[in-house]
């Protein structure tokens, strides 16, 4: 969303000495998160007020016009130009030598030098307002169009810089859109200008007072009162759509809408000011009052953006009297009977509607309007009335001549307002900071709560009616409003304490990643990740029973109707796709697989299917008896390699019905479990499933069955500062003495060691044995010198001489 800061300006006086930059650290650390700011001057920058001269035929070009311009200077600029609507008085805007512009209003800016044209100088040129990033304000029926601001600007001077002429230095925030979900109040100028009002301790300017004047009823009648809870409708007459002011056009178009007319412009410019979207309907075009009811099933609507949509039952519509519609509620009007150019009276509809139903109405249709983004807010009802205050007070000043005949209302429900009982206790203790409920109470009164204190620890806190529709409603979000308003940057930041402590083995999800990384860097098979719904093709090669299976209700295609109950057919699709470009390869996924039945989570209104964890994989090539003992030996490793119980092949129990009769096997714990099952996939698979010129061989198991064991430690070691040196030793022992005993006497002495080899023969004495063991050495000061390896072997060889009785070999 965009915000103009010199429209906030209107509603709140910001600090004089505050940078745009520090307004938008204020904002996002205490409400939104700007994304950007932009200065609409910087659009033209450089571009400035010319008058035109005289305006004469280029001599060697029939499109072309030589014009003397008044730039500002001593002496009038010649300028050639090709637009259609030049004439002798007119007040253009000229982009001088050195200033940029767009060729035809596209592609990047181009740097503009004096030149001559045809054999005549030019020194600049006269603008369209599509060549200098003006079209959407001021809108030209074709590209030959210069920009005319004679009508609005008739006592302009030449050379004044049109950024100074339009008033377009502006800083005009970007906020995400995201940050606003929960905060409908803020999806208007006012709602902003509330924030900075309570940020900057300014006084919030008020919006005029909803004051109808007496009119002839209208009939305006609501048949689903939880869609629509209120509906206002007020009749002008005597309208006329003409051309907006400027500041009214500069206003919309600032913040990213399109100027149209006036009786528009002002729909637009009320709901960026308020946020309550507004619309208008031509008067003659509706009949006998407004109706608001749910669609009929086939019903035809054509928009005012020429989409012709066939209506859903859940659509609301905005209808006349005899229930002809006239408008999606809460999305867009209708193309033929919204505002013409024709149109001489005006029905203006302020209406509340329900936010979820706008928000599938919109999703459904894929249409996302200023309105239905706003309506889909939840916003409140009351906002209405100053929508529709501020209208009739515009129309007042901008259509004089129009009177209201008619008014009618329904209004079923208001938004009520939530009153919320808050500790002071619960505040201090989760804010981190010792607050009072005068502080508390002070902070929170500039943004509309009413607060009052019993004295003791309970603070009474209603909330404004604008924040009382879902976004405050328990005490943690006064919570949240006390300390955001203070700004989280004021609080100290206080490290958690933090006992480091032997950590919980999750040996399940140990296990899991050991069997990833098994089948990954030994097997040497891909991991794939595919949808959770099959294909009907794949099921049936797969020998799936879909009657077993899961339907979803809005599958992405009818193919693709059913949850798997398997991951087989999806490692077939898989394997069929790539037998295209590969002669052999292997693939694995481990993932979720859905099956009828309930499981029972702590909240039994959300009961979900039954999901079980099964690891898949398909091995292919062209020779099946290889790809069978491939697949076994993958099986075969993997308890140990993925760290759970280890099983058995066997060919009792049921074969999978995607298997060969001849080459299949189920895998079983030792519990007597089926934990999977194996098998080179029959000819009937294979075929169905598009698998052609190649044999596969699959398998699937139930991963919910393996049992983790728990793995070593693992321990830190640092890394030696200085090289190792490597020892070879060889020491006649004692028969008794095993290597156990050798590394436990040298473990002091040494870095680490290894048995390498015993020998007992001839050359060692009856009753001994010669040991060959391998050893590092290294100093954590300095790097060893011969002298001090000897010396360390001496110690090492004295050592087991003491202790074991060891004789150097």
């Amino acid at each position: 969303m965009k915000v103009s800061l010199n429209w906030i300006r209107e509603y709140v006086d910001l600090p004089e000495d505050i940078t745009p930059e520090q307004i938008a650290f204020d904002l996002t650390m205490r409400t939104v998160e700007v994304e950007a700011l932009e200065n609409p001057a910087l659009l033209v920058d450089g571009i400035i007020a010319g008058r035109v001269l005289t305006v004469r035929p280029h001599p060697n070009a029939d499109l072309l016009r030589v014009c003397q311009v008044d730039i500002g200077n001593e002496e009038p600029s010649q300028i050639v130009c090709g637009g259609t609507n030049l004439f002798e008085g007119q007040l253009v805007a000229v982009a001088p030598p050195g200033s940029f512009v767009r060729w035809h209003g596209e592609g990047e800016p181009v740097e503009l030098k004096a030149t001559k044209l045809r054999g005549e100088l030019s020194e600049g040129m006269i603008c369209s307002s599509g060549e200098i990033n003006l079209g959407d304000l001021f809108p030209a029926p074709e590209e030959a169009i210069i920009l005319d601001l004679t009508p609005d600007f008739p006592e302009a001077l030449p050379g004044e810089p049109l950024a100074d002429l339009l008033c377009l230095d502006d800083t005009i925030i970007e906020i995400d859109n995201k940050s606003l979900t929960n905060r409908p109040d803020l999806w208007g100028h006012y709602g902003i200008a509330r924030e900075f009002a309570a940020m900057y301790g300014k006084t919030l300017q008020t919006l005029p007072e909803l004051e109808i004047p007496e009119a002839l009823p209208y009939e305006v009648r609501i048949s689903d009162t939880d869609r629509c809870r209120r509906y206002d409708a007020v009749v002008f007459d005597g309208v006329r759509p003409d051309d907006s002011p400027f500041w009214l056009k500069r206003a919309v178009w600032s913040v990213g809408m399109r100027p149209i007319n006036v009786l528009v412009d002002l729909t637009n410019y009320v709901m960026l000011a308020t946020g309550q979207p507004t619309h208008a309907f031509d008067r003659d075009h509706v009949e006998e009052g407004i109706h608001v009811r749910l669609a009929r099933e086939g019903e035809l609507l054509e928009l005012l953006d020429g989409h012709k949509l066939e209506l859903d039952r859940e659509d609301l519509l905005i209808c006349d009297g005899k229930d002809k519609p006239i408008g999606l509620a809460g999305v867009m009007g209708g193309a033929l009977d919204s505002i013409l150019p024709e149109t001489t009276g005006m029905v203006l509809e302020v209406a509340n509607f329900e936010a979820i139903g706008i928000r599938k109405t919109a999703a459904r249709h894929q249409l996302r309007t200023e309105a239905s983004t706003r309506f889909e807010k939840a916003i409140d009802t009351r906002r209405a009335d100053l929508a529709l205050a501020l209208m009739i007070e515009l129309m007042g000043e901008l259509q004089p001549q129009a009177l209201i005949s008619h008014t009618g209302r329904q209004h079923a429900k208001e938004t009520e307002t939530v009153t919320l009982p808050v500790s002071l206790h619960f505040l201090n203790v989760r804010s981190g900071r010792a607050l009072s409920a005068d502080e508390v109470v002070s902070t929170l009164q500039p943004l509309g709560f009413e607060t009052s204190f019993d004295g003791q620890d309970t603070l009474t806190v209603k909330v404004p009616v604008w924040r009382s529709t879902g976004d405050v409603s328990i005490k943690d979000d006064i919570l949240e409003e006390v300390c955001r308003m203070i700004g989280y940057q004021h609080f100290a930041f206080v490290p958690p304490v933090i006992t480091l402590e032997r950590p919980v083995r999750q040996l399940d999800y140990e296990s899991e990643r050991a069997i990833r990384e098994y089948l990954a860097f030994h097997a040497g098979l891909q991991e794939i990740f595919t949808y959770p719904w099959a294909d009907s093709r794949f099921l049936e090669a797969a020998g799936e029973k879909t009657e077993d299976l899961l339907v979803l209700s809005t599958p992405p295609s009818p193919e693709q109707a059913f949850l798997r109950g398997s991951l087989i057919p999806g490692l077939m699709e898989a394997a069929a796709e790539n037998s295209r470009f590969y002669d052999g390869f292997g693939l694995f996924e481990m993932a979720q697989v859905f099956h009828k039945g309930e499981s029972h989570p702590s909240v039994p209104e959300e009961t979900l299917p039954l999901q079980n964890k099964k690891l898949g994989m398909i091995l292919t090539g062209s020779m099946p008896l290889l790809l069978f003992r491939r697949l076994k030996g993958i099986l075969s490793g993997l308890p140990r390699y993925g760290r759970t119980e280890n099983w058995s092949f066997t060919r009792e129990g049921e074969k999978a019905p995607w298997a060969d009769r001849q080459a299949w096997l189920n895998l079983v714990n030792g519990r007597g479990e089926t934990v999977g099952r194996m098998g080179l996939l029959s000819p009937r698979a294979t075929s169905s499933s598009g698998i052609r010129q190649l044999f596969a061989a699959a398998a699937e198991i139930d991963a919910d069955k393996l049992l983790p064991l728990p793995s070593r430690h693992n321990e830190f070691r640092p890394l030696p500062h200085f090289p190792l040196v490597e020892q070879d030793l060889s020491v006649i022992v004692g028969e008794e003495v095993s290597w156990a005993d050798i590394e436990k006497a040298v473990a002091s002495h040494v870095r680490r060691s290894e048995f390498v080899e015993e020998y007992r023969g001839s050359q060692v004495p009856e009753g001994k044995k010669s040991l060959m063991f391998r050893f590092w050495l290294a100093s954590d000061e300095k790097t060893l010198t011969a002298e001090d390896i000897e010396e360390m072997r001496k110690r090492i060889l004295k050592k087991l001489k003491h202790i074991l009785g060891a004789e150097l070999r």
